[in-house]
């Protein structure tokens, strides 16, 4: 029993031995293998280029990646005298590219970059994306399966398919079958059963691109095939009708809150003084100047906190277009309640004045303002893409319009703001004093004005002629909605907003605009106090 034992031990040394050999005698060749796909490189041809990146990509080496990586990036180099190719790292060290090894010796005196034309380009896309197919990483293997699916390339048809096979991941296995379908259902020799499959898996992705890829369907596939799609087109088309009116409302909020914004101020001073502020859009260019000022200052003297320049910003704005608000106030306005047109004529020079002034220490040119990193970018939701920085300005425009309101409901100034706007000769006879309210309201409009600019200065170029380009819609919100009525200007703001963009695409935005404002001019006609008029003696007498 113990000899049986030990000749079965002296069997298996025996047999590992010679498998081990026979590695070993293999390594060579299979080297040389793969230095034989790169020799096309090194003839300066584009098809010998296209079939040795094919060769590479199917090889399934290690080093694969690393050389297309290189050769879309200028760094594969060949040799013609040698007939070897090399590549380089991000720190301009050259390997060899059949076995990896670094370059020691002195490289040979005629390398030069393989070229690349357009059509390589697009097949370089494809094969990166077929190699990054079985990444462990799942975003790498959604982001390879996208790629597959715009190039389209039948050649990453077989290792899609092994990938798919393997694949888990019920997302990444979607996008897989998704750029499967782009492949095949367009190309020759597709039997009717897959280009069925693949109809179904483009009418579950229902974007643009599938739509397209359904429309270039040959014209000799079986009737089932041409039913399936075209069923599958009309349900495509109109799902993206629905998300186009979705987008439409998204465009139409965002609209509505810069409108909000710009036009909150407008309604308390228009509601509580009755003064047609034509320098109110030069406050909210104030505040965009601030909001610039403040970020250069955190570029020059904190450079790592430019991010956080935005909450130094917003308060600094307020206060700085309110303080001018007030100076306007006690300087110019006082001396003309009662004359709404010399009212309308001093401040519109202010606003000329304030303009030029800008100019002056700012230059004629646009500024930029650039987005906190928490702003910047956008993210997919179904078919629409949403942006940060308009979505963070939605939110700040509730919280505004919510710390407004608690501000005239709760504090003893917002109750004297509303026993003026309702009945002045009343408040007065009360011992409220109006110049004051008036004064400070007139800052308060201003200083909100001010925090629009801050909003704005971060989806618009900041320039002298930022206000004017809001000032009127700011006065069609406040009329429409009804003169010193937040509720009415929030409504006013949302109407008019979503009302634009959904108007755009039919008659486009100078027309939109037109017809709007011909629609307002109606709706006062019958309804001159707007939708939604303020009660009081005063007001009502």
């Amino acid at each position: 029993m113990a000899e049986r034992k030990a000749q079965l031990v002296r069997g298996f040394a025996s047999l590992a031995f010679v498998v081990f050999m026979m590695a070993v005698a293999a390594l060579p060749a299979l080297a040389a293998s793969f230095e034989d796909t790169l020799v096309g490189f090194t003839a300066d041809s584009f098809n010998d280029t296209a079939t040795a990146m094919s060769a590479v990509t199917e090889s399934g080496d290690p080093l694969a990646p690393q050389i297309l990586g290189a050769l879309g990036d200028g760094r594969l180099l060949f040799s013609a005298a040698t007939k070897k190719v090399y590549f380089k790292d991000s720190t301009d060290k050259l390997f060899d590219a059949a076995t990896g090894a670094a370059v020691t010796a002195v490289a040979p005196g005629d390398l030069s970059p393989v070229r690349l034309n357009n059509r390589l380009r697009g097949l370089l896309s494809a094969a990166l994306g077929s190699l990054t197919l079985m990444a462990p990483d799942v975003a790498k293997r959604i982001d390879a399966a996208e790629t597959v699916f715009k190039s389209r390339d039948i050649t990453t048809l077989p290792a899609l398919d092994k990938a798919l096979a393997q694949e888990k991941n019920a997302e990444v296995k979607e996008a897989m079958l998704e750029a499967r379908a782009a492949i095949v259902i367009g190309a020759p020799d597709t039997s009717p059963e897959h280009r069925l499959v693949a109809i179904t898996a483009l009418n579950t992705r229902g974007d643009g691109d599938a739509l397209v890829l359904l429309r270039t369907l040959p014209a000799d596939v079986p009737a089932n095939v041409k039913q399936a799609a075209a069923s599958a087109i009309s349900s495509i088309e109109y799902r993206l009708s629905i998300w186009a009116n979705v987008q439409n409302l998204w465009y139409g909020l965002s609209l509505a809150s810069v409108l909000l914004l710009a036009a909150i101020g407008l309604a308390i001073t228009f509601g509580v003084m009755g003064v047609i502020n034509m320098a109110h859009g030069e406050m909210v260019m104030l505040g965009a100047y601030t909001t610039f000022v403040i970020q250069e200052f955190f570029r020059a003297k904190f450079p790592g906190f430019t991010d956080y320049a935005l909450i130094v910003a917003t308060p600094a704005a307020f206060l700085v277009a309110g303080a001018f608000g007030i100076a306007i106030e006690r300087g110019i306005i006082r001396h003309l309640y009662g004359r709404p047109l010399e009212t309308l004529l001093a401040t519109w020079g202010l606003s000329l004045i304030l303009q030029q002034l800008v100019r002056t220490v700012f230059g004629p040119t646009n500024r930029d303002v650039g987005a906190p990193a928490w702003m910047a970018g956008a993210f997919q939701a179904g078919h629409i893409s949403i942006t940060y920085n308009r979505m963070w300005i939605i939110v700040f425009t509730i919280v505004v319009f919510a710390a407004l309101l608690a501000l005239l409901r709760y504090t003893a100034f917002g109750l004297e703001m509303r026993a003026v706007t309702q009945n002045r000769a009343m408040a007065s006879a009360m011992g409220i004093k109006t110049g004051r309210v008036d004064a400070l309201t007139f800052g308060l409009g201003s200083g909100i004005a001010g925090i629009a600019g801050v909003a704005l200065a971060h989806i618009d170029n900041v320039s002298p002629n930022l206000g004017k380009a809001y000032i009127i819609d700011s006065f069609m919100v406040v009329v429409f909605g009804g003169v010193g009525n937040l509720w009415g200007t929030l409504v006013g703001a949302l109407t008019l907003g979503v009302a634009n963009k959904f108007l755009e695409p039919f008659a486009g935005a100078v027309l939109g605009k037109i017809v709007i404002l011909v629609l307002i001019i109606l709706f006062i006609q019958k309804r001159p106090r707007g939708l939604f008029a303020l009660k009081g003696r005063a007001v009502e007498a």
